[in-house]
């Protein structure tokens, strides 16, 4: 199946697309609200600005797709991967993202408020200025990403690992870091109003 087949049949009213392989291909702004991509192989394909609201892309491969400014709003996204996937301003709140591999992805500006990244792969990943107040981050790997300026205030970052994460005007106002490893992590140059931190830590932080 191709861009066009599937456009024709999605706009005739068929949403079921499961295990399409769509490599490569280019579909931005289209409208693909409420579409099932179950499986789809969507890696290098291009969907900037698309809709896919409440789309299903489970275990869907987004590998190096480009996604800039695409809306996923209540979208199922659970498994999928986005190893290096450009989600710049992509629009992502509230979507499931849980155990997702979002490695290397680009997310500079994205909306990640009140996600569910859990158990997600970040590592790597770009997420400058991006805004991920209230999301779910238990057990996310964040280890090498780059987090400067972003907002993470009243986040669940127990037991995400930020092993060499780059915290720099990070807003982490609000977050419980006592199930937080935070050995050698530098929370200096943080906004750490509200948040709770483990005492051996306080002097880490400054």
């Amino acid at each position: 199946m191709d861009a066009d087949e599937l456009l024709k049949r999605y706009c005739a009213g068929e949403r079921n697309f499961t295990y399409v392989s769509l490599h490569s291909v280019n579909m931005s702004e289209v409208c693909l609200a409420g579409i099932n991509l179950d499986r789809a192989n969507l890696a290098n394909t291009t969907l900037s600005q698309a809709n896919l609201r409440g789309a299903n892309l489970i275990e869907a491969n987004l590998t190096a797709a480009a996604l800039w400014r695409t809306d996923f709003s209540g979208a199922n996204l659970i498994w999928a991967n986005l190893k290096a996937a450009n989600l710049i301003r992509a629009k992502l709140s509230q979507v499931d993202l849980h155990k997702a591999s979002l490695l290397k992805a680009d997310l500079r500006l994205a909306d990640l408020s009140n996600a569910d990244l859990s158990g997600a792969n970040l590592s790597g990943a770009d997420l400058r200025y991006a805004n991920l107040s209230g999301a779910f981050l238990a057990g996310a790997n964040l280890s090498g990403a780059n987090l400067t300026g972003t907002t993470l205030s009243k986040t669940d970052l127990s037991h995400a690992n930020l092993t060499k994460a780059i915290l720099f005007k990070t807003d982490l106002s609000y977050v419980d870091f006592t199930e937080v490893d935070l050995t050698k992590v530098d929370l200096r140059y943080c906004f750490l109003s509200g948040a709770t931190l483990p005492e051996r830590s306080l002097v880490e932080v400054g």
